[in-house]
């Protein structure tokens, strides 16, 4: 199964009453293994959980903490971006030339990689004397 399949099947899972925008993303981990997440909304707004953060909290829970490689699907006309959080996360976990796939539910794509998500991401880097 690819890693898009892999984002479309678990979108079904979604739990989106409130906005009846399901997503859902895989990312793989250094491992190769795959892991998934669907957005899940919450009456609170904007208490819910995005498709992305969901992926890696399962990379993470599973001992990985490096991505190589996300897939992102919803049913939108244009390929859906993460959000900012989620953009930090993920260049948290992956570099920069990582792949990201965005697509439609009908089909259409737009690949791009975690850098030109977050050109200028904030990183340990800039916390003096922090070690990740």
């Amino acid at each position: 199964m690819s890693l898009l399949d892999a984002a479309r099947e678990v979108r079904e899972r979604a739990y989106a009453p409130y906005s009846r925008f399901k997503v859902g993303a895989a990312v793989r981990g250094a491992s190769g293994a795959v892991y998934r997440g669907c957005n899940v909304e919450n009456v609170a707004y904007p208490e819910g959980t995005c498709a992305e953060a969901g992926a890696i909290a399962a990379m993470v829970a599973a001992g990985e903490t490096e991505l190589i490689e996300v897939a992102v699907i919803a049913d939108a006309p244009e390929p859906v971006p993460p959000c900012g959080g989620c953009r930090q996360k993920l260049a948290e976990f992956g570099r920069g030339a990582t792949p990201v796939l965005l697509a439609t539910t009908s089909g259409r794509t737009l690949a791009t990689t975690v850098a030109e998500l977050l050109p200028g991401r904030f990183e340990v880097a800039h916390m003096a004397g922090v070690e990740p």
